[in-house]
This record gives C-alpha cells, structure tokens and sequence, in this order.
C-alpha cells in the first residue's frame, strides 16, 4: 500500500477529506494533474461566500433566521421530482440537503472559526428568488463573505496539508493524471494513470498535457474530489438540458481549463452510479475578463437589485429575470424565447451612481480589500464614495463595458460591440422613462423597482449593496454604462450518487467499495443536494460538508 487514502483532486472538498485523515493518523497521497501553485482548486479564486442560517452576523443586521425557514427555502427552490420509482436519483440527495442545512444553522460558523475561517460582517442577499413565498429563493440574506475571500477558505486547510507533509502523513503527487480506477474484487484499490511533463505554469494557467510515463498508486480506499464540468464546453453542450432550450453557441468560463469532468467518465466505467447530470447551475450576467488567466476566462457581476436589464433586442427582461433574483429562470428566458436563442447575449444598463454601490465581481483577485483582509479599504471601497478599483478597471478595460452621457451615443457605443446593430435607442428609452416615472415615491406598481425598495429596507443591502433609488435618466447620477452579459459556465448540480458517508453508489444502489467521493464530482452531496436551484453560498460550504463526511467515515475505517 503506497497510503491508507488515495485522495484525487487538491480543491476545498479533497483538502478538507484530506484534514479529517490526517488528523486522525491516516497517510494521505494527495494526487492532482496540476502543479503545486494551484493547491487549493477552484476555491482559491471565489468570492468566498458561505451559506449560513441564524449566525450572528445576521442577528446584528436584524435579520431573523432559522432552520425552519431554510430549510423551505431549500426545499423550494430544489424542486426535486426524481423520487419515485426504483432507486430514485433524488433519494439521497434529499437526505444530504437536510444534513446540510442543520449543519448550517448549527455547528457549521463555529467549525468554520476552529479551522481558521473568519467572517466579514457582510451578509448578502443573493438568488432572492422567483417572487413566491415558497418556491425558489432566500427569504432573508444568508450570503456571509470569508475574510480572505476564497483564499481565507482554502488556504487553512492547503497549510495543514502541507504541514503534514512535511511531518510525513501526506504524499503529494502532483502533474499526476488520472486515467482509471483499479478495481480488484469489486472493491477499488487504487488508481493508475499519467505523469504529465512538469510544468511551472502560474496558478490557474492551462498547462501541458504532455504525458512522460505512467504510474500506479495503491491503497485501502479512494476519494474522488475532481470537481465538475465547467471548463469543457463539449462536456456542457453534452448534458445541457432540453429545458433550458439551446445552448449558446458562445459561451466565457468561470472556471480552469482543469476543471474538466473527466473523472466522472471513469468512475462510471468502474460501475459508479452517476445522477442528474442534467441539472447545472451557469450565470448569465459573465463579462470577459480584460486580463486573463485561463481561456476565455470570465468574471461574474455580482449585481445589485437596480440594474437594468434587456435582452438582445433591447426589451426589458420580465420579471423574475431581475439582477439577483432568479439565475435558472434567467437563463431559460434567455434561451427559450424563440426570437432570443439565436443571440449569446444581453445587456445591463447603468448609471455611474449604480455601479459604485451594486457591482461586486466574482472572485478572490477582483476583490483586493476583502482578500487582503484591509479593514479600512473595506469601508473605503464598499462604503465611501466611488466604485471599487477592480470594478473601475472593469469600466475603463473591459470588452464588454461601454459609457457615455446620453442614450442615445450609449446605445450607438452597444450596437458597436454586435455584430449587427440589434438595439433601437427610442425603444429602450421608453422602457427607462417608463421605470424612471415610478421612482417619485416609495411605493410602486414595478416589481423591480418593489424590490429596489425592499433591499433597502435590509440593513446590510443599504449601507453596501443598494444604491438611493433614483432615476436612470438622471444627468447627476451618471455617466450612464452599457454591459454586454455573456453566459458563464460554472457548476454541475449532478454528479456521483453517494450516502451520506461519502461513500460512492452502483446503479443496484450498493456501495462500491473502496470508493468514496467528495465536492462537485458528487453533486456536493448524493449526486445533486441542490436539485435544480442553488441557493448561493452553498458551493464552498458543500465542498466542506462532503469533504468532512468522507474523511471523517474513512478515518474510521481503514
């Protein structure tokens, strides 16, 4: 035996497995097709969001919270109906979605601050919803932001592992790929694959995949925490639901190149039960990042509740396409709507005054003051006047942004970034006076312009991500800016079926022994705890929640 765990996949849920192990005395080979600089996955590069219900953070904002109320929220916007029948797809994801949001609104922040996770006093509201009591959405703020940003979650558990390697309980064998799972008996044994050529490529940089030679690593079980399919469109276009109607032809990346399914293929060849693999969770408000680490890299505009929103025509999306409200019903009027499906895009408008208070950008690099744990540039940038400098860059360098002090040039400076001038400027000026004629008052018939209101009313989206109600045509609030919104690729909801210890599912229901799976690769959590919807904030926490429940049955079992 080359470990007791062979772990595959150096992100969140593989190191957070990883910690479980060592601290119990297991010996860890710790095995990822990329280099040493990109320890920590896709985690390093979030905003570092974390789902949370009833903290303290909340209770300071006035926010009231609890299980009961999460939990509907949860179960709403799941919307499981795979529960029927024979070994249905749904059962245990169910059944880790409960788990999950007990832990959550228990043990979870006090687990978190034990590890090395500290909380901004920040609390979001993001995916507020489809506008029914139950149904899709938050019902109050849950989105906590780490200190540190992404780097604040991963980077705790990326030092313990590299302080056990260095005592001797872990192995990493980095530039290692995998290409199959050894089974022996029916148990899986280890694994064997590809040593790629070595390669110093930055983190997040696409590297070689020269191959220099193979290799075999053995051992008593093994953890599968590859992540999803974001970063191979083929893969996308493969599972992309026929509900969501056709897929853009053009789509931008929010994830490495590495993070490329490929191990899902593998473990199923090896008899793994994959599930839901249709349910997949892409943003639609992605703009190209004007300085670039992987290909087509792209970065998501975390909005506000003020931004305009029109589709390639020029028409105001409907209502819950509203920014932060509804991602899946976003996407899906986007795509189904038959004069749309032909266009990849769509467009925020702007006034200076929104942008300065609304626009956060996904990503630990986009976020300098909240990464670099500056306590004074926070409340410079989200609370004092101007925009955030990575958001001002975006203004000023971004493909997709473009300004100007009438409409009219505004819109001549959108058509420009089409291929065909789509947009009519009296049209879309009729929409905005039509939207600015409601802001006189506090009450209003506009449902955008209701939730406007509402945001404010929730004390931390006031003081820093709700901009004064006012008029989009107001000179004093502008310049006003023009956003091309492309689709970004990010999660799989589905993945490897798993109990709720982790451990990998055959399509007869039975374990496959030896073979656990953790994060993204298992729906983060029994092939897909979020069904259809995710309520945000529970990307990062899910990696965790998964990651502990394998390692934790595994230290107890070999």
């Amino acid at each position: 035996m080359d470990a007791d765990v062979i772990v595959v996949g150096a992100g969140l849920a593989g190191l957070v497995a990883t910690n479980e192990l060592i601290q119990a005395g297991k010996r860890v080979a710790l095995v990822d097709q990329e280099n040493a600089a990109n320890l920590g996955g896709q985690a390093f590069w979030s905003f570092g969001g974390l789902f949370l219900v009833n903290s303290p953070e909340q209770r300071r904002l006035g926010v009231r919270d609890g299980f009961d109320l999460a939990w509907r929220d949860w179960r709403g916007s799941a919307g499981w109906d795979r529960l029927d029948g024979p070994l249905p797809e749904d059962e245990w994801a169910v059944r880790w979605a409960r788990a999950y949001v007990e832990f959550a609104a228990g043990e979870k922040r006090d687990w978190l601050r034990r590890h090395g996770i500290k909380l901004t006093p920040m609390v979001g509201w993001a995916e507020r919803g489809g506008g029914q009591a139950f149904g899709h959405g938050n019902s109050v703020p849950r989105f906590h932001v780490a200190w540190g940003t992404g780097t604040g979650v991963s980077e705790p558990f990326a030092q313990r592992a590299r302080e056990a390697a260095g005592g001797g309980l872990l192995t990493f064998h980095y530039r290692r790929r995998v290409d199959e799972l050894l089974v022996e008996g029916g148990r899986v044994t280890g694994v064997a694959g590809a040593i790629l050529t070595p390669d110093d490529a930055g983190r997040g940089a696409p590297s070689s995949r020269e191959v220099v030679g193979g290799y075999t690593l053995k051992a008593q079980a093994v953890v599968l925490a590859t992540g999803g399919i974001g970063g191979d469109h083929d893969l996308v276009r493969r599972f992309w639901p026929d509900r969501l109607g056709a897929p853009p032809r053009n789509m931008i990346t929010g994830v490495p190149a590495y993070v490329d399914g490929r191990m899902l293929d593998i473990a199923g060849a090896a008899g793994a039960r994959l599930v839901n693999r249709d349910r997949m969770w892409h943003y639609v408000e992605g703009v190209r990042n004007w300085s670039p680490i992987w290909p087509r890299h792209a970065i998501r505009i975390l909005p506000g509740p003020s931004a305009m929103w029109f589709d390639a025509l020029g028409r105001r999306l409907p209502f819950p396409a509203l920014p932060g409200y509804d991602t899946v019903a976003t996407l899906r009027h986007l795509r189904t709507t038959p004069d749309l499906a032909e266009h990849d895009h769509s467009w925020f408008i702007v006034t200076q005054k929104i942008l300065e208070k609304e626009f956060a950008l996904s990503g630990s690099e986009q976020n300098g003051d909240i990464t670099n744990r500056r306590v004074l540039g926070l409340l410079r940038s989200r609370l004092g006047k101007g925009a955030p400098p990575e958001v001002e860059a975006f203004k000023r360098h971004g493909a997709d942004f473009v300004v100007a002090d009438t409409l009219e040039t505004l819109v001549g400076r959108m058509n420009a970034l089409t291929e065909q001038p789509l947009l009519d400027a009296a049209l879309i000026r009729g929409q905005i006076e039509d939207r600015d004629a409601q802001m006189a008052n506090p009450f209003t018939k506009d449902l955008q312009v209701m939730g406007i209101h509402n945001s404010r009313r929730a004390l931390g989206d006031r003081l820093a991500r709700t901009a004064t109600p006012h008029r989009i045509l107001d000179p004093r609030a502008g310049p006003l800016i023009g956003v091309k919104l492309h689709v970004l690729t990010r999660k799989s909801l589905g993945g490897l079926q798993t109990d709720l210890s982790g451990r990998v599912l055959t399509s007869s229901g039975a374990a496959l022994e030896g073979l656990f799976a953790a994060g993204e690769a298992a729906g983060f959590g029994g092939g897909g705890m979020h069904g259809y919807n995710a309520l945000e904030g529970t990307f990062l926490g899910g990696c965790i929640f998964s990651g502990r429940a394998a390692g934790r049955a595994l230290a107890g079992m070999v």
